[in-house]
């Protein structure tokens, strides 16, 4: 069975670092690397009385884990904004937690810059947000700014076909 329905031809996975999320419909500016979509299901153990064959296993809770995406520091205040929605310096008084949540997509695409896969992500927040990596005089690395997304599930969007290889 050919891996790919359409370029049939294809052996070789996608490589992914041809990526870019989405937020707000529009995709953010510089992102550098993005975590994995990860979730997991608790298994419950259960036992049946005079069974001796063992306990059963059955799916408990999902749980989605974090995601991180990380990106050169800009004049681009889009993480900042949404990291100071859930906590703000001023206080209290200046927080509001109307906006806090936002759906993200995170698209993939080919070497041809055609998008491949595209995942939803839902109702995600800024859980950790590192404003300035740790500064050295004496190095000369790209400065990252880092947001952690906390979400409650994605999916991938199956609207998203493969189109044949130029």
């Amino acid at each position: 069975m050919p891996r790919f329905t359409v370029n049939t031809d294809r052996f070789d996975p996608y490589l992914n670092f041809k990526f870019k999320v989405m937020l707000d419909g529009q995709y953010v500016a510089g992102l550098s690397r993005c975590s994995a979509l990860k979730r997991t299901t608790e298994v419950t153990t259960w036992y049946e009385g005079g069974d001796q064959a063992g306990p059963r296993q059955l799916p408990g809770k999902t749980k989605y884990e974090p995601i991180t995406l990380e990106a050169g520091i800009t004049f681009d205040r889009t993480f900042e904004a949404w990291a100071n929605a859930v906590h703000n310096y001023q206080g209290e008084a200046a927080m509001s937690l109307k906006n806090f949540r936002k759906n993200v997509n995170i698209d993939v695409f080919n070497l041809q810059g055609t998008l491949i896969l595209r995942y939803h992500v839902y109702n995600c927040w800024v859980s950790e947000y590192q404003a300035l990596p740790e500064l050295a005089a004496d190095g000369n690395a790209v400065m990252i700014t880092t947001v952690r997304l906390e979400n409650e599930g994605w999916e991938r969007d199956a609207s998203v076909r493969e189109e044949p290889e130029r």
